[in-house]
């Protein structure tokens, strides 16, 4: 199962381990059952302080739990972890076996501290990139509390039971047997989302802050190089974002990243936050900004009010919120979300192996996900709005040539159709001859382009027709002191290495800024 590198890598890892695992089996007659106990095998023999088990003691086959020996302190895996969830096997391993988390020590108390008893089951896809980060703060939880448990089940492998508990997008988390969440969680949202008293707790925290120099309002690419660039001129810097990472959780592969000929969103998310983090700034997770009230005049304080009730108040403001994935807008799309409407081909695409689904757009992303579902699914209806595919010339003819997509242009998607309990079709309009057709088939897929994250926004600074924030080439806006960087500006060509660069035009404005203010009051070293 391990090749050279990976169990020498996997052998390095495991010399951290401090206290005796065992590997507890539960295998079947299967081919599947067969690979797992090899890989439990290979990885036992790489450590004198794990052994493996065999109970057969789980419903789920093959299954095991990582447990640590002479306590019920385990994680299981339904399934075999690699791919994708490789990573989540090497950490569980890890932390059951001792090794202590990097996690924030005022977190892993707040962990330590929640009562009550919590049956945690995780649906995963191995070509998930968002699961990992959800299967991994629930295992660290379940390892840190003992009223916590998880399983991680492969959902391809359990197809039944997938089926049974209509599961149609990852990940999908099951508390008590009932539906807890779908989609990427870290390890604070789903404390906030059990720990009742979270929300208030971290209110209470924040209207304590004094102002900032610069307050970043987003955690994306253009946030997170304001953060690094402000702080390094010696500048308080907070950031207040919903999620960090912004929309890079949500990218597969990253192969125009300059310099990086190949990445993941995910691991790019990591490490932004990691060099943000080196810098000392005030990161301020799971914060939706509500409200932007400028200053009364300039030099002043402008304040930003959170969804939580606090505020939090800075001399200059560098705006970088991003976009979300476009919605359709026909009926029936918001009732089907995640019961057969999906807006992440790579994510929740074996969960359609088998079965008919459409892709809603004909530009890059929309041609390569149909692409990349004509390798798992029946069959791929490719649905574009004008007259021809926007995408690139390579990637149509990759397209055409394949024999089990079907593409219709210069149709409109009027409706999703469904059953109640999931997708069953869609309904589409010929422009050419305004004339509806019906497409049966159980997953849509949309790829429609981007919204920006401004709403909030409409009072506060200019903004286009479209709702991107206007600015200027310094990155300025309408409202002195306050900047904006990134996907939410008019700025074209919503791309991570330009969305970098704004990001520290903003931040280096913002500085340039602050320095010419005959009465600012900005922090010593700056």
């Amino acid at each position: 199962m391990l090749d050279a590198n990976m169990t020498q890598q996997l052998k390095g890892y495991l010399a951290n381990i401090k206290q005796p695992i065992e590997l507890v089996a539960s295998l079947g007659d299967d081919a599947k059952s067969r690979e797992l106990g090899e890989l439990l095998d290979e990885i036992a023999a790489l450590s004198d302080l794990i052994d493996v088990v065999r109970a057969d003691d789980d419903k789920r086959r093959p299954s095991f739990m990582i447990r640590r020996k002479g306590t019920d302190i385990g994680v299981r895996f339904a399934g075999i972890p690699m791919g994708h969830e490789f990573t989540s096997l090497v950490l569980a391993l890890l932390q059951v076996g001792g090794h202590p988390s990097k996690t924030a020590q005022d977190l892993i108390e707040q962990i330590k501290d929640i009562e009550g008893d919590y049956e945690f089951e995780t649906y995963f896809s191995l070509s998930c990139q968002n699961c990992p980060d959800v299967v991994q703060a629930l295992n660290l939880m379940s390892v840190l509390n003992p009223n916590i448990k998880h399983t991680a089940i492969d959902g391809a492998l359990f197809k039944d039971e997938v089926d049974g508990r209509k599961v149609m997008a990852v990940p999908t988390v099951f508390l008590n047997g009932e539906q807890f969440a779908s989609g990427r969680m870290d390890l604070e949202q789903i404390v906030a989302k059990i720990d009742t008293g979270a929300e208030a707790k971290a209110a209470e925290k924040i209207a304590k802050k004094d102002p900032f120099d610069v307050l970043i309002v987003g955690g994306g690419p253009a946030g997170a190089a304001s953060a690094v660039y402000t702080a390094r001129k010696g500048l308080r810097v907070g950031v207040a974002a919903e999620r960090f990472g912004g929309q890079v959780l949500d990218t597969m592969g990253i192969e125009n990243f300059i310099s990086v000929p190949y990445t993941e969103g995910p691991k790019l998310a990591a490490q932004l936050e990691e060099h943000v983090k080196e810098n000392d700034v005030d990161i301020m997770n799971l914060q939706k900004a509500e409200k932007l009230i400028p200053a009364a005049e300039e030099g002043g304080l402008h304040e930003v009010k959170l969804a939580n009730g606090a505020s939090l108040k800075a001399r200059t403001i560098i705006l970088s919120t991003g976009a979300r994935w476009r919605q359709m807008g026909v009926p029936g799309e918001d009732e089907y979300r995640n019961k057969g409407v999906a807006y992440c081909p790579h994510c929740d695409g074996p969960l359609f192996k088998g079965k008919r689904v459409a892709v809603i757009g004909g530009g890059n992303s929309g041609v390569e996900a149909a692409i990349d579902l004509a390798g798992i699914v029946a069959h791929v209806t490719l649905i574009e709005f004008d007259s021809d595919l926007r995408a690139d010339a390579v990637l149509q003819r990759k397209l055409a040539s394949l024999p089990n997509v079907k593409i219709i242009t210069s149709a409109l998607t009027t409706k999703v159709r469904g059953d109640g309990d999931k997708v069953t079709g869609l309904t589409y309009k010929d422009r050419n001859h305004d004339t509806e057709h019906d497409v049966d088939l159980e997953g849509i897929f949309v790829q429609i382009g981007l919204v920006p994250n401004t709403e909030w926004l409409k009072e506060s600074v200019a903004l286009s027709p479209r709702g991107e924030i206007e600015i200027d080439a310094r990155g300025e806006t309408s409202q002195p002191g306050i900047f904006a960087a990134g996907d939410c500006t008019i700025v074209p060509y919503k791309q991570i290495v330009i969305a970098m660069g704004a990001g520290s035009t903003a931040g280096l404005s913002a500085f340039d800024y602050l320095i010419r203010l005959p009465t600012a009051e900005v922090s010593e070293a700056a």
